[in-house]
């Protein structure tokens, strides 16, 4: 059954949403490369458009703006005749006509597609495509998302948890499993990415004993962050000698009436009961938003 024409765009390609780019086509061609591996679901009677073409053609049409699949397919079926061979859509030898693929193919296509196999493709096409990054760490957040539009009357809303650049590239994304919660899927997540080198930040959530010794064994930094959901943690880390320790920054930013100020320290310590910790930072903030009022927050990490 076709998917509907409002229905929006798969997750994977959400991915390139903030990548868009002047040139799109080549860099379509480009992630044409990396789709060799991905089993295609269609019927081998019948199959007319090869599957990297119809990948690479909604990709290029996402890099230029497009969004749900309407605006995908709207896009392929009005583009030019040359963009059209830039994906290695058939052309006719006698006329030199370009043959575009119906929108309900497309459609199909993207819906049928194994979504994780689709991510691990585009997060490779975007670590391949972003420039060499300048000499030290590289730092990459992990977060969870709701995938907007995809709550149904008889389903939930679709959380994935991606891997995310400090430049705005998603290195690889995950679905997190009905009846369960973020935490057993960063270890997959992360298993389809280089972290040599690499400084993980996420959330509290994931602030875990097992997932600290393996992003060590990976031969990656992290700085976990801990609240009251880890009580042991947070209470060794709150009770360092937080008073005795300088100041190492302190700013008063104002912005919407409000004003803001946060201070950090940082604490260096022999040994914590967390794998390989040897530094603790710690920032307050408060937020002051008329002469008489003040809600302080305390966030040691």
């Amino acid at each position: 059954m076709p998917a509907p024409a409002s229905s929006p765009m798969p997750a994977a390609l959400g991915q390139l949403s903030p990548a868009s780019a002047p040139a799109p086509l080549t860099d379509a061609v480009r992630l044409s490369g990396f789709l060799d591996f991905i089993t295609d679901p269609r019927d081998v009677r019948g199959r007319r458009y090869r599957l990297p073409s119809l990948v690479a053609a909604a990709a290029a049409s996402v890099l230029a703006g497009a969004r749900p699949l309407t605006a995908i397919t709207e896009w392929i079926m009005d583009a030019p005749a040359w963009a059209c061979r830039a994906p290695g859509f058939p052309v006719d030898p006698l006329t030199g006509t370009v043959s575009v693929p119906h929108p309900h193919t497309v459609r199909r296509l993207l819906v049928q597609l194994d979504g994780d196999a689709l991510d691990r493709a585009i997060g490779a096409f975007l670590t391949a495509r972003s420039a060499s990054a300048p000499a030290g760490l590289r730092a990459i957040a992990v977060g969870g998302k709701t995938l907007r539009g995809s709550r149904t009357a008889t389903t939930t809303h679709v959380t994935l948890l991606a891997a995310m650049d400090h430049t705005g590239h998603v290195l690889a994304q995950r679905q997190v499993a009905d009846k369960s919660n973020e935490i057993p899927a960063l270890k997959p997540l992360l298993d389809t990415i280089d972290l040599t080198d690499t400084v993980v930040t996420a959330d509290a959530l994931h602030t875990q004993h097992a997932h600290g010794a393996y992003l060590r064994e990976r031969g990656a930094h992290y700085i976990a962050q801990v609240k009251a959901n880890h009580p042991g943690l947070f209470d060794r880390v709150r009770h360092l000698p937080w008073r005795e320790i300088t100041l190492d920054h302190h700013d008063r930013p104002r912005a919407h009436h409000r004003l803001k100020i946060r201070r950090l320290k940082t604490a260096a310590f022999a040994c914590l009961d967390y794998p390989d910790t040897r530094q603790a930072l710690q920032v307050v903030g408060w937020e002051r938003t008329s002469p008489t009022r003040s809600s302080p927050s305390n966030a040691p990490t």
